[in-house]
C-alpha cells in the first residue's frame, strides 16, 4: 500500500529496493493513487502498479471490497502498509493475504497482524521508518540505506523536451517554487527570480517545474524578469503531466526547489540540487543525494512544521523564508558538481 504523497511515494522505493535483496525474483506490486504510476513505471523494483481508484479520504467499504477480491487472486504473500491510515489497511485485510505489516498509526489491530511501534528518535528518518518494515522488529538497519534512483531513459526525455518545445542548447536551470503542503514551504517569488536573473545572464535557461495549482507562483516569477531575459524562461508548471515532468528534470543541469515532491524526484534523478528549507527539516527529509545543498535562515523558531506560518502578521512573517537571500542560494549552486560543462555561477 503506498503513500499518498509525491515525496514519500520517491522514498518508498528504498524500501521496494531493501525487499528485492532480501527476497530476489519477488515480484513487488504497489497499490497506490493512479497519479503515482509515472513514479512507479520509474522504478525497476516495481513489477506493477494497482490503481487504488479511491479519492482522497474516501472509505467506501464497498469499492475496497471489491478491489480486494480482485487482488485476492494474486495470491499475495505479504502486504506492506506505508500509510497510517485505517482505511488503508482494509484491502490487504479484505484480500486474505497472510501477513500484513505497517507501524501502529491509527487502530488498526486486526487488520494488520505485524503491527509495530514507531521510535521516531531511532528512525528519524522517513526512508529508515519504510525501510524498518522489512525487517523483524528492533533490527539494526544497514547503513547506507539503498537511495531511491529512478530509471528514464534518454529518448523518454528527447521526446518530452520536443513536445514542450524546449531545447539543450544550454544548459537548464530548473526551478521547483511549489509545495502541496503548504505556503510556509515556499521560498518567495522575488528570490526565485533573482536567481533566474543570475543565471540567464550566465548563459543559462530556467524551467519552471509544478502543477497547475503553482502555474500562478511561476507566472509571479517570469513577470519579474527583464524584457530581454523573459525568452530564456519557460513556464512548464500546470503544462505538463507528472510522467513529462520526471523526464524533464532528467535534462537538468541544476535545480532549486523547496522541500517538495519535485525535490525528493529530482533527488532520485540524480540531478544537483539546492533546497531550500523553511517550516520543515532535513532532519526527517533530506534529499537523498550526495551532490545536494542545504540552506535554511537558521531562524529560531524553524522548523515549525506548520502549513501557514503561526506567527503574528498577514499570513505569518515567514521569516524562516523571507530571511534567506538569493546569493545564499546562488553561492550553494556554486559549491555543487555541476552536471554539465558549462560554467556555473
Amino acid at each position: 500500500m503506498g503513500p499518498a504523497w509525491v515525496g514519500d511515494m520517491v522514498m518508498a522505493q528504498t524500501l521496494f529496493t531493501t525487499l528485492q535483496q532480501q527476497y530476489p525474483g519477488a515480484p513487488i506490486d504497489v497499490l497506490a493513487p493512479a497519479w503515482s504510476e509515472p513514479i512507479l513505471a520509474r522504478m525497476p523494483e516495481v513489477r506493477n502498479a494497482v490503481t487504488l481508484p479511491f479519492g482522497h479520504g474516501e472509505l467506501n467499504l464497498t469499492g475496497r471490497w471489491r478491489l480486494a477480491k480482485t487482488l485476492a487472486n494474486q495470491q499475495y504473500r505479504r502486504a506492506y502498509v506505508l500509510p497510517n491510515s485505517l482505511k488503508s489497511a482494509l484491502v490487504p485485510f479484505f484480500a486474505g493475504i497472510p501477513r500484513r505489516i505497517g507501524w501502529r498509526g491509527e487502530m488498526r489491530y486486526g487488520l494488520l497482524n505485524d503491527i509495530r511501534v514507531l521510535d521516531k528518535e531511532r528512525y528519524p528518518l522517513m526512508i529508515q521508518r519504510f525501510a524498518a518494515l522489512a525487517y523483524p522488529p528492533d533490527t539494526a538497519l544497514p547503513d547506507p540505506l539503498p537511495k531511491p534512483s529512478l530509471t528514464v531513459l534518454p529518448d523518454a526525455t528527447a521526446a518530452a523536451m520536443s513536445a514542450a518545445g524546449l531545447r539543450a542548447d544550454r544548459p537548464v536551470l530548473a526551478l521547483c517554487p511549489g509545495a502541496e503542503f503548504g505556503p510556509s514551504k515556499r521560498w518567495p517569488t522575488g528570490g526565485y527570480a533573482a536567481v533566474a536573473r543570475a543565471m540567464i545572464a550566465q548563459g543559462w535557461q530556467v524551467w519552471i517545474f509544478g502543477s497547475a495549482n503553482d502555474a500562478p507562483v511561476a507566472e509571479a516569477i517570469k513577470a519579474q524578469l527583464p524584457d530581454p531575459a523573459a525568452p530564456d524562461c519557460h513556464n512548464l508548471a500546470g503544462q505538463t503531466r507528472l510522467a513529462d515532468a520526471i523526464d524533464l528534470l532528467a535534462a537538468a543541469s541544476c535545480v532549486v526547489t523547496n522541500d517538495s515532491g519535485l525535490m525528493h524526484i529530482a533527488a532520485a534523478l540524480g540531478r544537483p540540487l539546492v533546497v531550500v528549507y523553511g517550516s520543515t527539516s532535513p532532519g526527517f527529509t533530506p534529499p537523498l543525494t550526495e551532490n545536494a545543498a542545504i540552506v535554511t535562515a537558521g531562524v529560531s523558531c524553524s522548523p515549525c512544521f506548520q502549513r501557514e506560518c503561526p506567527l503574528p502578521g498577514d499570513g505569518g512573517n515567514m521569516q524562516c523564508m523571507s530571511r534567506i537571500p538569493p546569493d545564499q542560494v546562488l553561492q550553494a549552486i556554486h559549491s555543487l558538481r555541476l552536471s554539465t560543462g558549462e560554467p556555473s555561477c
